[in-house]
């Protein structure tokens, strides 16, 4: 820490105190209602301005009786009352760029070549100060590079997590600027589109954050990700040629190089005013309150693999990290850096340089323009891109449907796509799980797409393709949910290589099968090999994933598009940016003020609902805590209360026995005996009130999954007869096995039950929450080898061939468990509903890629 003027102080020094603000200052806003108001309807309504004047008019009606006035005279003074807030405030700034000597051009010149590219921005280096100024990251910051060290029992090594315990930010320590806070600039741009249907439809933002900040919080943005431009985007239509015309001109070199060039220069006059503080400190205010001096840094940069080619300056079809040469990229090749494409660029010719070593020589980097910026160094590895949407969706889902149609013939495929089809819709309904009712037939993929079909797309396409393509599709899989991993380890690493490995030798079966004759000279394939010096130099990748920026686009441009009135559209949105990040700094404030307690307004968009909890949330605000299971906070009412005629009810003659022996169980927590051998008149009579509940919540630390700062997940688990008014959905879940009248069990203990109701009662004044389960059986001892899955089967009473069924209390209940059918021969019927998949199927493979927290910790 340093004072205001950068003078050293003492670290147990108290931070200098913020500016006073009385208690009930809210200005601009006259008081706390009036802010909420405006943040309510200009931030999570996004109301218009036709509507809050409309609601205005309603309000001063109402109000008039009492002598009193609304929040607001309409959207004028709403507006004008959100751009005096003085925080954030960092205002849009434009420059012009066109093309050189365009004064000297002929006449008959291209249009592109006379045309000038606006390009928006807001100064990167305010945005900065303002993101380390934030006190919300106060509890997710990082003030120096981290190298953390496992003890030797872990298995020692670095434990690799947030951006700054990679040995590129450690390897940023610069002896002349000892003291100082090194600040790592995170950039990303992606061009999205708004609309299909409207003129100019395409946008390219830029993205900008810094590395300090943990992982968790910019996964969540919460003002960590920020808009700092769009970049101009040159078209052929400046030509208004006809189509054919038009796409010979897009091929054209010159005008692909502009194209190119336009790019590197916008992003090095954007980021020119961050350059002296990348050589000279500077004092900035930081989340703890205190001052420090700070040194910038071009840091990571996150694109997929088109542009991460324009921004390293390498051909098409080749590595933007090292020099491996197409066709046969995993060859190997050198790690490529600045200085070596530098001597390429100053020895060869531009064409010798373009297929000798895969560099346009002919364009300037902009990392050029910046000290210790090589931008093959900083390309960031791409989970989005690299591989769930191009090694899983575009890659493995493809070259199988290839390699049904070249065994099979094209008609005979055509049938066993459409029973992988139906076999994938045939999945039963978990927290969150995408539904494909019509299978992956669907005409747009989105991310969220491949996301959820790799979750259940393997045990869909078992038994119609080889052994070999199981394991690749298999090993790929473990690779991919390995990265994604919040911390990394030695072991974690090791074992990326070893999938890693296991793919490369399996995926083989696709280039003998005659799939890919000409083997795999694919970019966004071969970046898996750098995946374990990614992880080493930055920190897990899932913090540094395009899934970021492309979220990012939804507040960014396509809601603040929707608000325009479509005409010069960009004007529109710069603003409402402008003053999206305006509420945003003034909510922080005050909430760190203590000015908004009592405030659920950021709770407000999840209220419970008619059984007492959100429909299907997963993140969970707040610190890392003990898992827990709740039931819902609302019971049924048409269920009979009498134990008896509830069992009736739900035909289940074993529920009166069942409670009584969980009884017996609970009041002899300390008797090791078999309750099931217990003889049943030793057990408590029971004839008290039995409450039903339809759902329960279970609350566990999963940070690899969608979850709040802390790391917190939540998911719900249903039992209903009647799912969205269709058929029955019975959730199953991992049970703590306690007892030896559990099934045999998964490993660490792990149980798998499906739940027939969730139940509670009050015995000699002791309140009880469980659940009535039906066992599962676990087959063999071991995973399956080829899917690597375990295989369970329903348990039955050998004495009495009924369902095995048992009574258990809540708190053994550790989580939800995804089952998906192990299927036959036989193809799935065409009305075959997910309801009924549990009364069809005997066999089942217990899901290890349902989500994060399976593949890490259950299985």
């Amino acid at each position: 820490p340093c004072d205001a003027t950068g003078a050293f102080i003492s670290r147990d020094a108290s931070p200098p105190p913020p500016p006073l603000r009385e208690k009930n200052n809210y200005s601009p806003f006259k008081d706390r209602i009036q802010f909420e108001t405006a943040d309510f309807l200009y931030t999570r309504n996004q109301m218009s301005a036709g509507h809050i004047d409309f609601l205005s008019l309603l309000w001063a009606a109402s109000l008039a009786k009492h002598d009193d006035s609304p929040p607001f005279g309409g959207h004028r003074p709403l507006y004008e009352t959100i751009d005096a807030i003085p925080l954030g405030d960092v205002p849009w700034d434009s420059i012009t760029l066109n093309y050189k000597d365009k004064e000297m051009l002929p006449d008959d010149a291209p249009s592109w070549q006379k045309a000038d590219y606006d390009v928006w921005y807001r100064d990167p280096r305010l945005i900065v100060q303002n993101m380390l100024a934030n006190p919300d990251f106060k509890d997710e910051f990082d003030y120096t590079p981290v190298r953390e060290f496992l003890p030797d029992k872990d298995g020692g090594g670095l434990r690799h997590k947030n951006f700054m315990s990679g040995t590129w930010a450690w390897k940023q320590a610069d002896p002349a600027a000892h003291g100082s806070m090194f600040v790592p600039i995170i950039l990303g741009s992606d061009k999205t589109t708004v609309s299909v249907a409207t003129g100019q439809n395409e946008y390219y933002p830029i993205y900008a954050s810094i590395g300090n900040v943990h992982n968790n919080v910019r996964r969540a943005h919460r003002n960590a990700l920020v808009l700092i431009g769009f970049l101009a985007i040159p078209k052929s239509e400046y030509l208004k040629l006809s189509y054919s015309a038009d796409k010979q001109f897009s091929n054209d070199p010159l005008f692909r190089k502009f194209r190119r060039q336009l790019v590197h220069s916008s992003l090095a006059a954007i980021l020119e005013s961050l350059k002296p503080g990348m050589t000279k400190p500077e004092v900035v205010r930081c989340p703890d309150g205190h001052f420090r001096r700070v040194i910038y840094g071009l840091g990571p940069y996150i694109a997929d693999y088109p542009e991460q080619a324009l921004l390293a300056c390498v051909v098409q079809g080749w590595c933007p990290k090292c020099t491996a040469r197409p066709p046969d990229l995993d060859s190997g090749g050198i790690s490529r850096k600045e200085k070596h494409t530098e001597k390429v660029v100053q020895n060869l010719t531009v064409g010798d340089a373009w297929t000798e070593y895969g560099i346009v020589a002919d364009i300037v980097p902009f990392t050029n323009d910046f000290p210790r910026a090589d931008i093959h160094d900083l390309l960031s590895p791409d989970l989005l891109h690299q591989l769930i949407k191009g090694t899983f969706k575009d890659h493995l889902v493809t070259w199988v449907e290839e390699y049904l149609v070249k065994v099979h013939g094209q008609t005979k495929a055509n049938g066993i796509l459409a029973d992988i089809d139906r076999r994938i819709a045939a999945a039963p309904a978990f927290s969150n799980l995408r539904r494909f009712p019509e299978g992956r037939g669907f005409k747009q993929w989105t991310g969220n797409d491949s996301k959820a079909l790799m979750k259940v797309w393997l045990p869909a396409v078992v038994g119609y393709i080889p052994s070999d393509m199981t394991k690749a599709i298999r090993a790929f899989l473990d690779f991919c949910y390995l990265a994604r991993r919040e911390v990394h380890t030695k072991h974690t690493l090791e074992a990326l290589d070893n999938a890693l490995g296991r793919f490369h030798r399996y995926r083989k079966v696709f280039q003998t099968t005659g799939v890919r004759p000409e083997g795999f000279a694919l970019p966004r394939q071969h970046s898996l090999k750098h995946y374990v010096r990614h992880i080493k130099l930055f920190g897990a990748p899932n913090g540094l994933c395009s899934s970021i920026t492309e979220s990012k686009h939804i507040k960014a441009v396509k809601e603040p598009w929707r608000r325009s009135n479509r005409y010069h559209a960009l004007g529109q949105m710069l603003l409402i940016n402008q003053r999206l990040d305006k509420l945003a700094a003034f909510r922080v404030e005050l909430k760190e003020r203590g000015m908004l307690e009592g405030s659920d307004a950021g709770d407000s968009m999840t209220r419970d609902n008619a059984q007492g909890l959100p429909e299907e949330a997963t993140e969970v605000e707040g610190a890392r805590s003990a898992g827990y299971v709740r039931l819902a906070r609302t019971r049924q009412r048409h269920y009979p209360r009498n134990v008896e005629a509830l069992a009736k009810h739900l035909r289940e003659p074993q529920l009166v026995e069942s409670i009584r022996r969980f009884l017996y169980t609970e009041i002899h927590l300390n008797d090791v005996q078999d309750r099931a051998t217990v003889p049943i008149d030793d057990c408590p009579r029971f004839d008290e009130k039995v409450y039903v509940y339809h759902s329960a919540a279970a609350t566990f630390y999963a940070p690899s999954d969608p979850c709040g700062i802390g790391g917190m997940h939540r998911e719900y688990i249903r039992a209903t007869p009647s799912w969205y008014g269709g058929g029955e959905r019975f959730d199953c879940v991992f049970v703590e096995e306690q007892h030896s009248d559990v099934p045999p069990t998964l490993r660490d203990g792990m149980a798998i039950a499906r739940v027939k109701r969730f139940l509670s009662f009050r015995y000699r004044g002791v309140f009880y929450p469980c659940a009535l389960v039906h066992w599962f059986k676990i087959i063999g001892n071991a995973p399956d080898p080829e899917i690597g899955m375990w295989q369970v089967k329903r348990d039955y009473n050998h004495r009495t061939r009924k369902a095995h069924i048992s009574t258990i209390p809540l708190d053994r209940i550790i989580r939800a468990a995804h089952l998906m059918p192990k299927f036959t021969s036989t193809p799935v019927p065409v009305d075959h509903q997910p309801h009924q998949t549990f009364q069809r199927y005997d066999r089942f493979y217990v899901n290890r890629y349902i989500d994060h927290h399976s593949f890490e910790t259950i299985l």
